[in-house]
């Protein structure tokens, strides 16, 4: 039988309660379980039992190589349904200090930022399949900066992304 979704991810941090605090603020999760050194998170348009894991090991850890020196990890990325939902995020995450970058790639609305481990993440808004014009299409493997605000006008700022593409149309 062939895979589904990705069900859930796991990640060591330096401080749980630290990452915990993050995600709630910056993404909206939720604690579903919680014990000494590590918390279960749900994001919160999800039915999965768990969407994050976080795993404590202690502030004498040193930063990911990943990409740089080592193999690993490059990023999580979480989708969202709404480009206003993709604006809001881009606002908070701007607060927080962590957005790092946003990008067009076409088909792609993304954002991308670090945590407080600098553990990257995206968060991404996908056109929905009846609106992936061969303009759009004529666009992929470009990366272009993202102008929310054009993609709003061009799409609707409320229209629902990955329908057709991610999601059963």
């Amino acid at each position: 039988m062939p895979i589904q979704r990705l069900n859930h991810a796991v990640l060591f941090v330096r401080d749980v309660e630290r990452s915990v605090a993050f995600y709630r603020e910056a993404l909206g999760f939720k604690v579903v379980m919680g014990m000494r050194g590590a918390a279960f998170l749900q994001a919160s348009g999800s039915s999965n039992d768990h969407d994050l894991g976080l795993f404590e090991i202690g502030a004498q850890a040193g930063p990911s190589g990943a990409g740089r020196s080592t193999v690993g990890l490059y990023h999580l990325a979480w989708e969202i349904d709404t480009l206003e939902e993709l604006e809001r995020i881009a606002l908070k995450l701007g607060e927080l200090n962590a957005l790092v970058g946003a990008s067009d790639h076409s088909t792609t609305k993304a954002l991308y930022a670090k945590d407080p481990d600098g553990l990257e993440f995206e968060v991404s808004w996908l056109v929905p399949a009846d609106l992936i014009t061969e303009e759009v299409l004529g666009g992929r493997g470009d990366i272009k900066p993202l102008d929310i605000a054009k993609e709003k006008e061009r799409y609707g700022a409320r229209t629902r992304g990955g329908v057709g593409v991610s999601i059963p149309a």
